[in-house]
């Protein structure tokens, strides 16, 4: 908790605002810039003596739930509420989720990166895009229905997926899928989709069960793929993990180490190939969802 700084903003914050912006009467004889205390306290409902101390730095820490109601009282944004908790030492709310929605200026960025394999996943592992470069390096399973498109139970249920990839590293990929899940359970607060998904992994693979036991946490940002392509043989790329607006989806680059192009040039000519094979199944998945769908039979 930086207390002096937390005071601080507390009071610029309070004195930007006027009791018109607030719905107060603003009254005859008023010195004070802004809000005065008493009123900030009023609609936050705290004791003015609480708030106070709080401009004055004198107080406990206020917890997240007098955090809402500043944030509230003092129409904070966003940005604004996020920094205020992280002022009194508590981590800001979750932001807005988006779901199987793809904002267009995702899908115009999947087209446009097509120099290399591009991907959009929710948190919990839901392949929800791709271009045509991932397609050629994963190639499309299409067939398989919409709630399999995970590339967590994909792992511990589909045995073909794992013979694409180096045996050596089966364990620890193993490890960081589970832990990387695990951090988003968590961050999403055990919502029914995440139970929904630990639920049927627990009961579809021993191995995860004893792997989500461990409670292992790790979110993964960067990390080597070793793969094995059925017309290409061995691939190496590095697979760099970026955020989006939405908490609740990210955005998977697969770039080769250096000196390492050959195998993507190869994909660029199998890519024409992958477009015809999956052209008519992106007309059916927009016209079922407000999304562009795309299997994905070898990713992890």
């Amino acid at each position: 908790m930086n207390r002096d700084d937390l005071a601080d903003f507390l009071r610029r914050s309070r004195e930007r605002l006027t009791p018109r912006d607030v719905g107060l009467i603003e009254g005859p004889r008023r010195r004070t810039p802004g809000l005065r205390r008493e009123e900030v306290a009023v609609l936050a409902g705290m004791s003015s003596d609480y708030y106070m101390r709080l401009e004055q730095a004198r107080s406990p820490q206020p917890s997240v739930q007098m955090l809402a109601a500043l944030t509230r009282a003092l129409r904070l944004t966003t940005d604004e509420r996020d920094h205020l908790y992280l002022l009194a030492g508590h981590r800001p709310p979750e932001g807005a989720r988006a779901g199987e929605y793809l904002r267009p200026s995702m899908l115009y960025l999947l087209d446009r990166l097509d120099s290399v394999p591009v991907q959009v996943l929710s948190d919990l592992g839901d392949l929800l895009a791709q271009n045509d470069m991932a397609a050629a390096l994963f190639g499309c399973v299409c067939t398989v229905a919409q709630e399999d498109r995970n590339i967590v139970l994909r792992w511990f249920t589909e045995p073909d997926v794992r013979s694409h990839f180096a045996a050596e590293e089966h364990e620890e990929h193993a490890r960081q899928l589970v832990a990387d899940l695990r951090a988003a359970a968590a961050r999403r607060g055990n919502d029914a989709a995440s139970r929904t998904l630990v639920t049927r992994l627990r009961a579809a693979s021993a191995e995860f069960a004893a792997l989500w036991d461990r409670h292992e946490v790790a979110v993964r940002v960067s990390h080597p793929y070793r793969l094995t392509h059925p017309e290409l043989g061995r691939i190496d790329l590095d697979c760099e993990v970026l955020a989006t607006p939405a908490t609740d989806q990210r955005l998977r680059v697969f770039t080769p180490p250096p000196g390492g192009t050959e195998a993507l040039d190869m994909l660029r000519v199998l890519g024409p190939q992958h477009r015809h094979d999956t052209a008519a199944t992106r007309a059916t998945t927009r016209a079922s969802a407000p999304t562009r769908v795309i299997g994905d039979s070898r990713t992890s």
